[in-house]
């Protein structure tokens, strides 16, 4: 397994092992000792899984209260994936990192508490698996507007169009209007 640092402090992607044969492959998505040698001692109280279709846009998640760290994996497909920063009190508050997971790479992101999270489906269908350290808490439930500009996400739409948006997406506040972390 190979962890990857990325630009925002916190966030990382993790390139797990792949075995693979004319029969297909193996890997491990979740080893918590294996984790933990990396410096990742995490644990996980509930696993998500969601699929949509080509052009669906979830996101930008977080809990405030409760807020979650999430390791997030694509079993079939391809979206772009993106985190966030939330925390005030850091260097890269408000800026974004994001890169495209697939069932062909099998990388995964770390993205911890303090962070918001979203991704753009670009396959037809995309499988999309996450872990989380956190109980889902629909009152700390909170979103950010996907296209802030003062964030300015460069989200790869061309070909796909307006995104598909749940309704609380497409309400989410900018982020000078989000309540965000200390």
């Amino acid at each position: 397994m190979q962890v990857i640092e990325t630009p925002l402090a916190g966030v990382l992607q993790i390139r797990p092992r792949v075995f693979k044969d004319d029969r297909g492959f193996f890997t491990e998505s979740w080893n918590a000792r294996t984790m933990a040698e990396a410096g990742l001692d995490i644990a996980f109280v509930q696993d998500n899984h969601s699929r949509s279709v080509r052009g669906v846009l979830r996101g930008l998640h977080y809990q405030l209260a409760n807020p979650q760290g999430k390791l997030v994996r694509v079993a079939r497909g391809m979206v772009y994936d993106v985190a966030v920063d939330l925390r005030r009190s850091s260097p890269s508050f408000g800026r974004w990192w994001g890169t495209t997971l697939s069932d062909e790479s099998l990388d995964m992101l770390w993205i911890p508490p303090g962070f918001g999270h979203g991704f753009l489906t670009l396959s037809d269908t995309a499988d999309f698996l996450y872990k989380v350290t956190t109980p889902y808490d629909p009152a700390s439930d909170r979103s950010l507007a996907w296209n802030d500009p003062e964030i300015g996400i460069d989200w790869p739409l061309d070909g796909i169009g307006p995104p598909q948006l749940a309704a609380k997406d497409a309400a989410a506040p900018l982020l000078a209007a989000a309540e965000t972390f200390a």
